[in-house]
């Protein structure tokens, strides 16, 4: 699923994205360190893998393939 960053606090690694159709959903530090990213900047697409609770579990740029799910 594809997302856009709508704000990411670097010293806590965690922020929150918009979905395609505008919800609002946040992600926590675990979610941004099971990628491979360093930063984020408001604005940037970004794939995501969501759990069945709705919370994002894993956060990396559009470009990067997210990791396979087991």
């Amino acid at each position: 699923m594809q997302a856009t960053v709508r704000s990411f606090d670097p010293a806590t690694r965690s922020g929150s994205v918009f979905l395609d159709d505008g919800t609002q959903v946040p992600f926590d530090t675990a979610a941004f360190d099971a990628g491979p990213l360093r930063l984020l900047r408001s604005g940037q697409r970004v794939n995501i893998l969501v759990d069945g609770d709705g919370r994002i579990t894993v956060i990396t740029l559009s470009t990067f393939p997210l990791p396979t799910e087991t």
